[in-house]
């Protein structure tokens, strides 16, 4: 476990580094030739930087306190290397299921839609989220680490790997045809996930999965659209907004 403590320890550094070398890589080949400009990417960065405040003050401390108070039942085969998988499969699950509440409940609707009024994709939306879907978000999983014992390094290991995946699939980097269809077998890419920030209504409701690409098939949310270069990005019927307006968003009038 000495790489994963280092993760641990290094996690901001993985994350940031990953960052400049996406949106480096897909300015230099991009899918979508037209993308935003600098004062998006400081938008979304903006929003970035209050969710990494707020991560140190808020969700750190209580995946920890959850994780310490968690109900010991666990058997003793679910520790280890086999655990920590199986600690990854449950919680990409979650995360699914959670992706998927907010799109189908309409009080979360109002915060995750700040993360689809992007309306060109990069690496740079992968972050872009409002500080309250953050904050509903670690108090939901509290819970699930409560009710399954799941370690803090579980927990430390999966949000690195949800951010770099993330980065990965809202990218505008262009892959070869061959490569992207091997990969989307098993984890989701720009192709798949692109689909999900089409601006027509069905299509949003629809890719949910963030690590492993299984999850909508098996539960029968995979979209048939396939991407485009030229497919319209964003909120069908809506029109992104400069930063004030993206943090009252959730708390004006429908």
């Amino acid at each position: 476990m000495e790489g994963f403590s280092f993760l641990l320890a290094y996690k901001g550094a993985v994350v940031l580094g990953t960052l400049a070398l996406l949106l480096i890589a897909e300015r230099l080949v991009p899918v979508a030739n037209v993308v935003g400009g600098v004062k998006r990417v400081a938008k979304n960065l903006s929003l970035a930087g209050l969710n990494a405040i707020l991560s140190w003050a808020v969700v750190v401390p209580l995946s920890a306190f959850a994780a310490s108070h968690a109900l010991d039942w666990r058997p003793s085969w679910w520790s280890g290397w086999p655990g920590l998988l199986l600690d990854l499969l449950i919680l990409d699950c979650w995360i699914y299921w959670w992706h998927r509440a907010n799109h189908e409940w309409p009080f979360l609707w109002r915060f995750h839609e700040v993360h689809h009024l992007d309306e060109f994709l990069d690496a740079s939306s992968a972050l872009r989220f409002h500080f309250g879907e953050v904050l509903l978000s670690s108090l939901v999983r509290a819970g699930v680490i409560l009710l399954l014992g799941v370690p803090l390094l579980s927990v430390v290991v999966f949000e690195t790997l949800l951010a770099l995946s993330a980065m990965f699939h809202h990218s505008n980097i262009r892959l070869p045809p061959r490569l992207e269809r091997a990969l989307s077998v098993l984890i989701v890419t720009p192709s798949i996930h692109w689909v999900h920030h089409h601006a027509i209504r069905r299509d949003t409701d629809s890719n949910y999965s963030a690590l492993l690409s299984v999850w909508d098939r098996l539960f029968r949310s995979r979209s048939a659209t396939e991407r485009t270069p030229d497919m319209p990005i964003g909120t069908e019927g809506r029109k992104d907004r400069a930063l004030p307006g993206l943090i009252a968003n959730p708390f004006e009038n429908p």
